[in-house]
């Protein structure tokens, strides 16, 4: 079994065959799927999704490309949504210093606030970040100096050195299909010789990212098996040993989600 660790189910991409998409998940032995909030006022439409599947769960959060317009920068506000048993972990967060659709420092305001819900809450942040290793690093070191907390830096495209300081917090690092990529030779030495097994997941970040050979197609979660090949043959073990680990770590982090729902059908 695999477990998507990040995923936009609610996403307009998936509003035609949404049931489709979850049997070819199912199918491919993707046990569980972890949708992904990313601006407030949409979060209703995540938190559906995850109700109306046994094996999917979401997380609440503002993602930094809306961190200007979406809501008030309060921690309650997360906070309150965790109350849900399918709310299990906050974000997406981050940095986006790439786009830059949000001012900076409103960006970090918002970051700020998640880290404050993570901690009051003990569940997982989930950490975007893009050309912001220096901040993000410097934020989460920090933040965590306050109290601690723990996460996941999701769909990790960042430096060895981004990838070995964010390890050194407690935090697990997320690799999506950009791994498969000709392009990314960077990002595989950084999983081969700096990302330990017990500290790695994996994700789709569908609808965006298809690995090969789906790339330039809409992702979605059953092709989660394909960035998993490739991670284990980086890492030098079968793709059962690798699904075993990730999964493992996923239970370990994500500890508000039960074991019992892995492939749990649709109620």
């Amino acid at each position: 079994m695999l477990v998507d660790s990040h995923c936009h189910l609610d996403f307009p991409d998936f509003s035609e065959d949404l049931d489709g998409v979850v049997t070819r998940a199912n199918a491919a032995g993707i046990g569980l799927m972890l949708t992904i909030g990313t601006k407030l006022h949409a979060f209703p439409g995540v938190r559906a999704v995850a109700e109306r599947f046994g094996n999917i769960y979401c997380s609440v959060g503002v993602h930094p490309h809306e961190a200007e317009n979406d809501w008030g920068y309060a921690a309650e506000t997360l906070v309150a949504e965790t109350q849900h048993p399918k709310v299990v972990a906050i974000g997406e967060t981050g940095l986006d210093y790439y786009y830059d659709h949000s001012p900076r420092d409103l960006q970090q305001k918002s970051f700020r606030a998640h880290c404050d819900a993570a901690r009051r809450t003990g569940l997982p942040i989930i950490v975007h970040t893009r050309d912001a290793d220096d901040d993000t690093i410097s934020l989460l070191e920090s933040e965590l100096a306050q109290g601690p907390f723990t996460g996941v830096i999701h769909c990790f495209t960042g430096t060895r050195r981004l990838a070995e300081a964010c390890l050194a917090m407690g935090f697990y690092i997320s690799i999506s299909g950009i791994i498969t990529f000709k392009s990314a030779a960077d990002l595989k030495q950084t999983v081969a010789d700096a990302v330990p097994l017990d500290k790695l997941l994996v994700e789709t970040d569908s609808p965006y990212l298809a690995p090969i050979p789906h790339r330039g197609k809409r992702n979605e979660p059953a092709f989660t098996r394909k960035t998993a090949e490739c991670v284990a043959g980086l890492k030098g073990i079968s793709v059962e040993a690798l699904a075993e680990a990730t999964t493992d770590n996923f239970f370990r982090l994500f500890s508000k989600v039960p074991r019992a729902a892995l492939l749990e059908r649709a109620a």
